[in-house]
């Protein structure tokens, strides 16, 4: 059965301070009540909210005001994280949440792993886009270098792109494949054909018998 309950912050796709909403109890014991994300919807608690609103809000906008300001010098940073990898630039293991936070600690930026945003484990070699939550209101990108070594993350932080080695031996061989269409074809052309070129003999006017 949904329990109500009454948001003290933005909630992505949930909703804005102040909201009632209804959530599945397990999403509201697990994660919104612990964290102070929210208040059971009862009249005791929207009383307190209601009473409490000014102060909250303005709580609200200094802490996204930090949090734009720590974004603002986010907005280049690349995590490098050097991992093993296979000829197939998969790796041998995977890139979590908490190794970016902790690549990003090691960067010299402080972030919590409930902060970014991924989906699923980084499997393969790359540089791979991920959103940091700095505050509800608050969302920047940065940039999670996953290599094999230092010169590597510094080609991909560049914006170079890896080549798996099976791919690398396909392009090889259709460029060389290439290479020799084109040559059979120029050498085709440049050959005449048998008696192509040769003269043709000059037609001869025959004078009839009356005139010889």
């Amino acid at each position: 059965m949904p329990m109500n309950v009454i948001l003290l912050e933005r909630v992505p796709k949930l909703g804005q301070m102040g909201d009632v909403v209804k959530v599945k109890p397990g999403f509201a014991r697990n994660f919104l009540l612990p964290q102070k994300k929210a208040l059971r919807a009862t009249k005791d608690n929207i009383t307190y909210f209601e009473s409490q609103r000014k102060t909250l809000e303005a709580q609200n906008l200094e802490r996204r005001q930090e949090a734009e300001s720590v974004g603002a010098k986010m907005t280049d940073l690349k995590v490098v994280l050097i991992r093993q990898a296979s000829e197939a630039l998969q790796l041998y293991g995977s890139v979590t949440s908490r190794d970016i936070a902790d690549g990003a600690v090691a960067a010299g930026v402080r972030i919590e792993r409930s902060q970014v945003e991924l989906d699923k484990p980084i499997k393969s070699l790359g540089a791979h886009k991920i959103k940091v939550h700095l505050h509800p209101e608050v969302t920047i990108e940065i940039t999670a270098v996953v290599a094999r070594s230092a010169d590597e993350a510094e080609f991909l932080a560049k914006g170079g792109a890896l080549v798996a080695e099976n791919e690398r031996a396909a392009l090889e061989a259709a460029e060389a494949a290439k290479r020799v269409a084109e040559q059979a074809a120029a050498l085709f052309e440049a050959k005449p054909a048998d008696g192509e070129n040769a003269e043709a003999p000059a037609a001869t006017e025959e004078v009839p018998a009356e005139e010889k």
